[in-house]
């Protein structure tokens, strides 16, 4: 979904998700590309089991990269993610929303947004790899650019878990084994630390605020929602749809929040809507780092141990 990224958002429409038609349509759209993976058509003994750390969020089967990969990400995360696997001299295009590490991005091209892509300009590009994200890209805009990128790949993580599949998927096509390893590592050891404070603290039920006016929260379906569950925060409302709501403060929810949460992302909470959200709640407020709640990719690590820490110092804290 649009949280993740870091692009500004100027109204609720901007910040729709696109995985209310469901994979369905995405199976479609890769079906176009390797139609091995439409049922009822021939499949190869080979293709018939796929190694798992080279199958997508479709299940869709990548061969390994070779030795010049050239790759276009429109998923601010998952260009981070590149990065961190040592892939920075293969990306050749990324969107404006790309934005870590600056550094280091700043000789990519840039190819628009990740909703508005321009099409002549991945073109002119030549990759041989286009990485894409369900929550994060629309349909039709990969759809076209699978006419002519021979290799899409598809992810769409949910929990934090889904980051090892993740790094297995992406250091195996690329030839990054060892680095996405030492990657998966680090998450287990954040995950453990994680789980320690969830286990010497009581659950606490809250609400994460991501936009003003109106006002919106995430569901439980939410990878954000995911992300605080390791910590032991509980997210209100306990439903899976819509996947971010409308916030209406006299629901008869509103009653179990224990403390309010204002992201930095999409909307830019800061220090001067904590007594507005605490008055209208009736419940303390904090700011917390949109980014390390809701990027996944590299950014997991950090940010599951962001949150074990912020739990620990909201925990110690004296009200009032």
């Amino acid at each position: 979904m649009p949280v993740r990224g870091c692009r500004k958002i100027t109204s609720q429409r901007d910040f729709r998700p696109f995985p209310d038609v469901g994979g369905l349509v995405w199976l479609a759209i890769i079906g176009r590309m390797n139609t091995s993976i439409v049922p009822g058509l021939p499949v190869s003994p080979a293709e018939q089991v796929p190694p798992v750390s080279l199958t997508d969020a479709l299940g869709k089967r990548h061969e390994q990269a070779g030795a010049a990969p050239r790759i276009v990400s429109l998923v601010p995360s998952l260009t981070e993610l590149l990065c961190d696997l040592g892939l920075i001299d293969a990306l050749v295009g990324r969107t404006g929303f790309c934005i870590h590490p600056r550094a280091a991005l700043r000789t990519v091209r840039k190819v628009g947004g990740t909703k508005d892509v321009k099409l002549d300009v991945v073109r002119e590009l030549e990759p041989t790899h286009l990485i894409v994200n369900i929550d994060e890209n629309r349909r039709e805009t990969v759809e076209a650019l699978a006419e002519f990128v021979p290799n899409v790949i598809v992810t769409h993580p949910c929990v934090p878990q889904d980051n090892f599949a993740l790094y297995r998927l992406l250091g195996g096509i690329f030839g990054c084994e060892e680095r996405a390893g030492k990657l998966a590592d680090a998450l287990r050891e954040a995950l453990d630390e994680a789980a320690q404070v969830r286990a010497k603290l009581p659950p606490e039920a809250v609400l994460y605020l991501i936009w003003r006016e109106p006002w919106m929260t995430v569901s439980r379906a939410t990878y954000i929602s995911a992300m605080l569950e390791t910590v032991g925060w509980q997210t209100l409302p306990d439903a899976s749809e819509p996947r971010y709501p409308v916030v209406a403060w006299d629901a008869s929810w509103m009653a179990a929040v224990q403390r309010a949460f204002l992201s930095s992302e999409p909307y830019r909470f800061d220090a001067r809507h904590l007594a507005e959200v605490e008055a209208l709640s009736g419940k303390p407020a904090a700011l917390i780092d949109g980014e390390m709640a809701s990027w996944y990719g590299s950014r997991a690590v950090a940010g599951v141990r962001y949150l074990a820490q912020l739990r620990r110092s909201l925990a110690q804290a004296v009200p009032g």
